[in-house]
């Protein structure tokens, strides 16, 4: 009996593990049969598509392509040729000659927009167009908005109203209605843009919202967008920014205005101390930076700015600078997250969120002491010295898509759905959908796809 027992436990298993294997392979939606008659007789909206952060090409007159460059960049670059200069006298960023230059889809074999790209071709029959050339009035349109990522969000919303006063005259249609699908960074752009248009609300703290595109956008998805910011983009500024074998360093991450506008929302528990109590400080306060000597106030970086200027004075007169458009930028910073979630009295856009919720993704950042200093860990397997009984991984960890936790997507400050949503943290949406998938991945994923046909081609309100 015991044998048959065990032949039969193993048969089990055997079989349990074809049904899995499967179910791994089964291939997703045929989107082709779902949505080819839509592809006929239909009038549709055009569609901008907006990258995420680092997702458009940046080119110069002089040098070429800076970003993203050769595989020899990714290899071995540092990448300090996309570092913004500073103007002294106005703490504003200079790109110089380099400009946008079209989507990343895909780079050394691997696709990140490419797919998002050809379902809108092949499955829902829209055609590439150009802002500023003729298009035929019975065609179905989508344009791409390419942007400087490292430039300030709001410069880059009113680069996308340009774009959609652009679309309309080129359609002769003054009063259309456009839908977009924005991934990342492109979410809060897209956001932003919705609220207020070209007007910078970031000057003071009131945010008076003016519903810009209530006249001119009708749909929008947003997709991985950390709408409650993300601690990578504090680790950023302190050990630099991974890309593929090569590292940015802080010191070029520093001149990125955009990177302040993705640290964590004030109303958000993002710093525990080792016992995984909650620091009550604001990542977007200098002092706190000062206080655990972080990035531009850490001493390697310091002496490490000192060691490019062979006159010391000169190395001193960099670091104030850099000082003074930190204090500034991290203000803006500040400003411009709020800005995303005071309350708004309507809702006049149909707003759909899909994002990852498989991957375990840092959302805290844990100080640990250590030789006197305060070490910031972001990974729970990092902690030097861990104290017996404390979970690290549930403290500093979070279900995400491995850089925007599910919190962030939602604009939540914790995952218990049963728990209402900060008073002061407004974000109407019709519904939100969750895949499996990496972030950088998000637009390879059929159900994506399959779902974002379906919102964009559908007749219904």
């Amino acid at each position: 009996m015991k044998r048959a027992s065990t032949n039969t436990i193993v048969l089990l298993g055997t079989l349990l593990g074809v049904l899995s294997g499967c179910a791994a392979v089964r291939p997703g939606p045929d989107l082709e049969r779902l949505y080819s008659s839509a592809r006929e007789n239909v009038e549709q909206p055009p569609v901008i598509v907006i990258p995420g952060l680092m997702g458009t090409l940046l080119e110069s007159e002089s040098r070429g392509q800076v970003w993203i460059g050769s595989l020899w960049d990714i290899i071995f670059s540092d990448y300090r040729q996309v570092a913004l200069e500073i103007d002294p006298d106005t703490l504003q960023p200079d790109p110089g000659d380099v400009r946008p230059a079209g989507i990343t889809s895909s780079f050394a074999g691997r696709n990140f927009y490419r797919p998002i790209i050809e379902t809108l071709e092949q499955v829902g029959g829209f055609e590439r167009a150009e802002a500023g050339r003729p298009i035929d009035p019975s065609g179905r349109y989508y344009y791409i908005y390419g942007y400087d990522w490292r430039q300030d969000n709001v410069e880059s919303a009113r680069g996308l109203s340009h774009l959609v006063e652009q679309i309309r005259l080129d359609h002769g249609k003054p009063d259309l209605k456009v839908d977009i699908v924005a991934h990342s960074m492109g979410g809060m752009i897209a956001r932003y843009y919705l609220r207020y248009g070209e007007v910078d609300v970031t000057e003071d703290n009131r945010f008076p919202v003016n519903y810009h595109g209530a006249s001119r956008v009708r749909r929008i998805v947003i997709l991985g967008t950390p709408s409650m910011g993300s601690v990578e983009s504090m680790k950023s500024f302190m050990v630099g920014r991974r890309i593929g074998l090569a590292t940015i360093p802080p010191e070029v991450m520093l001149s990125f205005p955009s990177f302040y506008q993705l640290f964590p929302h004030p109303l958000t528990e993002w710093l525990i101390d080792m016992r995984g109590r909650t620091f009550n400080l604001d990542p977007f306060d200098v002092s706190t930076w000062q206080r655990f000597r972080w990035s531009l106030f850490s001493d390697e970086l310091r002496a490490r700015i000192l060691v490019d200027y062979d006159d010391p004075e000169a190395g001193r007169e960099r670091l104030q600078l850099l000082e003074r458009y930190f204090r500034k930028w991290i203000e803006r910073g500040r400003r411009f997250m709020w800005s995303l979630t005071v309350k708004m009295d309507q809702q006049p856009w149909r707003l759909v969120v899909f994002g990852g919720d498989c991957e375990m993704t840092p959302a805290r950042m844990l100080v640990e002491p250590w030789q006197g200093r305060f070490i910031p860990r972001l990974d729970p397997h990092r902690v030097r010295n861990p104290l017996p009984g404390v979970d690290y991984d549930r403290l500093m960890l979070e279900p995400g898509d491995g850089l925007v936790t599910k919190t962030s997507l939602l604009a939540r400050q914790t995952l218990d759905p049963f728990v209402p949503r900060h008073k002061w943290s407004d974000f109407p949406l019709d519904y939100p959908l969750f895949l499996c998938e990496k972030h950088s991945q998000l637009t390879n994923n059929k159900f994506f796809q399959d779902n974002l046909l379906h919102f964009l081609l559908s007749q219904d309100r």
